[in-house]
């Protein structure tokens, strides 16, 4: 567990924040780092047209394996990607920009503990990555920060990976304590900037995100990874994030 005070950089509390621990979902945020980078840079088009048809079929989390429309443009993947956790439209995107461009960004992003591993699948045989991603609460905590503060990359490739993320739905973990609306959260009426990312797994619950109110700001990461022999063990897990998020509320109001 991470969290950074936004104005001074110092850590408010932390706890193994140093270990690198699969952290799932979440790994999609450097992608979009680098996808944004590339829009930014012109190497990539953002109205490039990306049929679903080329891309292998995945049947975890997302909507556009619903959706009628059998091809979209890759921000409209991103957008997919950030806000519903959309496990092919992260794989499309991950295929159109290419891992080696990714562990670059990681790299230049300075995560040394931090790795996009390999892409979404329904099943990890023994010649594939054991996880899509892995991280350390201290590393996810500074990326945030970073965003919000306008140092991943240039002010726009920042301000550009924000706005993907601010759209984000998933609000049960930490975010639960907001009271945001879900669908509806870019513009809270009492003042609470609030951005995130979740990331789901066997055993795995993380969320990374960046939370501020009138009194101060902070970036957060929380790892948890845990045995899912039943319902009361997740829930177990999902309370230690929802004591986080009202411990945060409390800090920043």
């Amino acid at each position: 567990m991470r969290i950074t005070d936004l104005d001074r950089g110092t850590a408010v509390l932390s706890g193994d924040d140093f270990v690198t621990l699969p952290v799932a979902g979440l790994g999609v945020v450097p992608l979009l780092v680098e996808l944004a980078a590339s829009f930014e840079a012109g190497t990539l088009d953002p109205l490039e047209i990306i049929e679903r048809r080329t891309v292998p079929a995945v049947g975890l989390g997302g909507v556009w394996q619903h959706l009628t429309a059998p091809a979209l443009p890759l921000s409209d993947l991103a957008i997919l990607a950030a806000s519903t956790g959309d496990a092919l439209a992260t794989n499309a995107l991950l295929e159109r920009v290419g891992l080696p461009a990714v562990r670059r960004r990681i790299e230049q992003l300075g995560l040394t503990r931090s790795a996009l591993m390999d892409r979404f699948r329904d099943e990890r045989g023994p010649d594939d990555a054991p996880h899509v991603a892995v991280g350390s609460a201290r590393e996810l905590a500074e990326l945030f920060a970073s965003l919000v503060n306008s140092r991943a990359v240039s002010p726009g490739v920042s301000a550009q990976v924000a706005e993907w993320l601010s759209l984000n739905h998933d609000l049960s973990l930490v975010a639960s304590a907001t009271g945001l609306d879900p669908f509806a959260h870019d513009n809270d009426d009492h003042g609470l900037l609030f951005i995130n990312k979740t990331g789901r797994e066997a055993g795995v619950r993380v969320e990374a995100g960046v939370i501020a109110g009138p009194r101060a700001g902070v970036s957060y990461a929380l790892i948890v990874c845990f045995d899912d022999l039943s319902i009361l063990h997740r829930m177990r897990a999902h309370d230690a994030f929802r004591t986080l998020g009202v411990d945060l509320m409390e800090y920043v109001f």
